[in-house]
């Protein structure tokens, strides 16, 4: 969500010292990842209006960044490593386009395997709406990355 593994360990910690002052007031009712799902939420949506009020780029801070790893095949010929690099690139590009919601909602269901219920209790949304929203994610995903789409 925030394109940078540094960024995003630093609002891990923001979320686990909330999470310690907060404990005694955690109220069993749903479960305690979607809380935890919550706060984060909260904190990475609160940093990207930061930055976008107050935009900052790190001498430090390339592209590829964000990537989130796959396993390497060394049994793949450069060729295709280079192609899939490239793909996996794109992809992480077009999901950084993504309006902040579509972004989270995508996340949360792709990487963190959450069911439609749990995401909707996180972003504060109804059923029909993650899914309405992750619709609009997808489409907006597949035009992004249509010229891959087209070559295979």
């Amino acid at each position: 969500m925030l394109g940078s593994p540094d960024e995003a360990e630093d609002i891990a910690q923001q979320v686990f010292i909330r999470v310690w002052k907060s404990a005694k007031r955690y109220q069993p009712q749903a479960k305690f990842t979607t809380w935890l799902f919550t706060i984060t939420r909260n904190l990475v949506f609160n940093e990207m209006r930061r930055r976008q009020r107050k935009p900052a780029v790190s001498i430090n801070e390339r592209e590829d960044d964000f990537h989130i790893e796959t396993a390497d095949d060394s049994s793949k010929n450069p060729d295709e490593s280079i192609l899939q690099r490239e793909l996996e690139t794109a992809i992480d590009h077009a999901i950084q386009a993504l309006p902040e919601k579509q972004r989270m909602a995508v996340i949360l269901r792709r990487y963190e395997e959450m069911p439609y219920e749990e995401i909707g209790e996180i972003l504060q949304l109804s059923l029909p709406a993650v899914k309405s929203l992750l619709f609009r994610a997808r489409a907006q995903l597949k035009e992004s990355l249509q010229s891959y789409l087209d070559s295979n």
